[in-house]
Formats: structure tokens, sequence, C-alpha cells
């Protein structure tokens, strides 16, 4: 009676929370007209954040309402950012506060229109325009004018906080009569970033420019990617005239958001760089890039499945496991992914070091014993994949969860049943 007690409490788990979702999508539409009349009523004076973007937009809202001194808030790290869900977000926030934040994400053509249609942003923060949802889109001019809505629809007196860097972006700052404020590394940025070290595995430091000062920033955060969330909450809070050294204070005290640039202790003594919350080519770019600046003894890489890549998925695939093959001397591909080998081979990597598994149970097995102090590991795939097991398991977590994807609407791993007990 205890294990059928077991399997069906497990189950009981799935459907509660397949059911939750369904629910909420199923409500998408009531709950949007509540988010718009909440803006009309009790929160007409409140100044809604939006925050839009290919990428970065998750930790740059974490960094947002850091910066404006609002309160940490779970939903803001669970990628809620589509309809019913990013409406739950807006509707959980107290409309007597000064400020809100709410992370708009899109899937297809005609979402952004009515997402911030609803809820009425005052500032909208715009990280990056990459080619994630371009299947959709057909390409980039089409959906960074789909993402430019969230722009459009500005009152006059509102602000458009926009990442200086990205051109994309640039035009999107074109398609509003707002005032503009850019961030970024490049000079001409009205917050500009320099100076950007790495402490692994304690963050990053980086001296901030704006309003004619310069601020020193030490964050928890890890690598280039993670200085343009921090930028874009100072930049916020810098348009909005508020402290600069209160605002950098409460970011130092920031930690990494899960699954993204998350370091992990492993039991072994080598260190685990979790980023496997988005599969995107840019975002696999980027990380084998910050692996390679990290100081390790041995770089090792739990690659996973590319998230819809742009152009035929052979030469994606080719491209990753070039850079691969420079960055790692130990590379694990998981869910039998043959296609990044040829790219591995030609970059001079030997068959050897390379092992291609179904789960991230099995990668766990192998890499138990390898791993030694000095080491660090990369985990970087889809987010179905949940190669974050692999940093729980060497971590000294159980991991009994051999799903080879899993769809469940919840991206946290460790707080999740069927990791420990399986199905």
């Amino acid at each position: 009676m205890g294990i059928l007690a077991s399997v069906w409490s497990l189950r009981d788990y799935e459907t509660r929370i397949e059911a939750r979702y369904r629910a909420v999508l199923r409500l998408s539409r009531p709950l949007l007209r509540a988010t718009r009349w909440r803006g009309s009523t009790l929160a007409r004076r409140q100044r809604v954040v939006a925050i839009v973007g290919s990428q970065g937009k998750t930790t740059a809202t974490r960094c947002v309402r850091a910066a404006l001194g609002l309160p940490a808030m779970a939903l803001a790290e669970e990628s809620a950012n589509h309809r019913g869900r990013m409406a739950m977000v807006l509707l959980r926030q107290s409309p007597f506060r000064r400020y809100a934040t709410v992370e708009s994400g899109i899937a297809s053509p005609g979402q952004m229109r009515k997402q911030v249609r609803a809820i009425r942003p005052v500032i909208t923060v715009v990280t990056s325009i990459g080619t994630e949802h371009l299947r959709s889109f057909g390409s980039l001019e089409r959906l960074r004018d789909e993402k430019a809505d969230a722009l459009r629809v500005l009152p006059p007196g509102g602000r458009a906080v926009v990442n200086g860097d990205d051109e994309n972006v640039r035009w999107m700052a074109t398609q509003t009569s707002a005032r503009v404020v850019t961030y970024g590394f490049d000079e001409g940025n009205d917050v500009r970033a320099s100076n950007a070290a790495l402490d692994w595995p304690r963050g990053t430091t980086f001296t901030v420019s704006a309003g004619g000062r310069e601020y020193a920033v030490r964050t928890r955060l890890i690598g280039r990617t993670m200085v343009y969330a921090a930028l874009a909450g100072l930049a916020v809070a810098h348009s909005e005239g508020v402290d600069l050294d209160a605002a950098i204070a409460r970011l130092s005290r920031m930690r990494p958001t899960r699954r993204r640039n998350q370091p992990i202790r492993l039991a072994s003594g080598a260190l685990a760089l979790a980023d496997d919350i988005n599969g995107s080519i840019e975002t696999v770019e980027a990380a084998l890039a910050l692996l390679r600046e990290l100081p390790a003894r041995r770089r090792f890489i739990v690659l996973g499945q590319l998230e819809m890549p742009p152009g035929p998925q052979r030469a994606a695939y080719r491209r990753i496991g070039a850079i691969a093959g420079k960055v790692a001397d130990r590379v694990l591909i998981v869910g039998q992914l043959e296609q990044y080998w040829p790219s591995l081979r030609d970059a001079g990597f030997a068959k050897a070091d390379l092992s291609v598994v179904a789960t991230a149970t099995d990668a766990i097995d192998i890499l138990r014993d390898e791993l030694g102090p000095g080491d660090v590991v990369l985990l970087k795939g889809r987010a179905e994949q949940r190669l974050i097991r692999v940093g729980l398991g060497l971590a000294g977590r159980t991991v009994r969860c051999r799903r080879e994807t899993c769809r469940l609407p919840n991206d946290f791993c460790d707080a999740c049943p069927l990791l420990e007990r399986g199905r």
C-alpha cells in the first residue's frame, strides 16, 4: 500500500501542476481583463515596468526589482511571462506601491500588442533581439517590429530603457515618443559599463557610468551577459531618480537566477555552471565564451539540444560543435545528438573525450567519477531536458528522475518530488 500511495501521490502532483497550468491558460482572457481593470482603477498611479526581449528578461526583471527597492518575488524567477501567467504576476503585486514589474514574452505574431495593452506599462525595458521564435516570425525585422509594440504603447511621460549595444533594439527605440534611455558597454550609452571582470565563482565586478558619475559595482551574477541585466536595473533606477548607491547595494545582494549562469558547488570539489533554461544558439555561444574565461583545471560541457536554431539544423549544430571543440577538455552530449560530432572532430577533439548519453542521469553516472577540485562543468541545453539535474546529482542530491524531457510547467527540479522518487 505504501508503494501504491507513493505512486499515486506523484501522479497527483503531476496532475495538479498540469491542471493548474491549463486552467491559467483557459483563463487568460479574463485575467488580462482583470489586469486592464487594475491599471485603470486601483493602480492607475502605479508605474508598471514591462521587460521584453529575446534573452535575459527574467534576470533583468529581478535586477529592476532590486534596483527599485521592490521585494523579491518568487514568480519573477519562473519565466511566467505569457498571457494568463503574466497577468497573474502583475495581479499578485500590490497596486499601491509606486512600481510593479512584469516580464512579457511572446511565441507568435499578434501577442505582444494584446499583452501590453492589458498591462499598460509606463516604462519598458528591452534586453535583446535574437533568433528565438524566429521560425514563427520569418525574420528578425518582423520579430523586432512585434516586440516594438511594447514601446509604442508608452505614454508621453514614459520611459523606453533599451540595450544600446543591440542594433535591432536601437531600431525599436525609434518607434516610441517616450524618452529613451540606453544602457550597454558601448560609448554613447546613457548608463554604461566598463572594466568588467569575473570573480569566479563569487560574481562579476564592473564600473558603471551614469549622470556624469562613476560607481563601482560588485554583483553575484556571473558573466558579461548578466552585466547587461544589472545595467537594465540601474538604468531604470537612474531614469526614475532613485539613488544609485542604494540601488547598487541592493543589486550586490541579489543571488544568481536559478538555471541562468548559476554556480553550483559539487561534492567532488568541482563547480558547475548551470545555464540550461534556454537553448537558443545565441545563449549557447555566450555560455561557451564564458566557459572559456573561467579559471579551471579542466573544462567539461554537458551539452543538449538547441532551441529552434535558425536555418538548417545541421549547420547550427556544427557551428556549436566547432566552438565547443576548442573550449572543452571533455564533452557529454545528452540526447543522442550525433550532429555535434563532425565539427568537434574537425576542431581536433578526440573521440575518447566524447560521450553520448540518453538522459541527465546517465551524465551524472559518468561525471561522478571524473570530476575533481578545480574542474568546471557547463550545463547547457533546452529547458525541457532539465540538465540542472546533473548539477543537483553531482552536488549530492538523489536523482532518480530519468525523463529525457519534462514539460511540467515548473522550472525548478530541486523542489520537485519527482527528482528523488522518479517515475
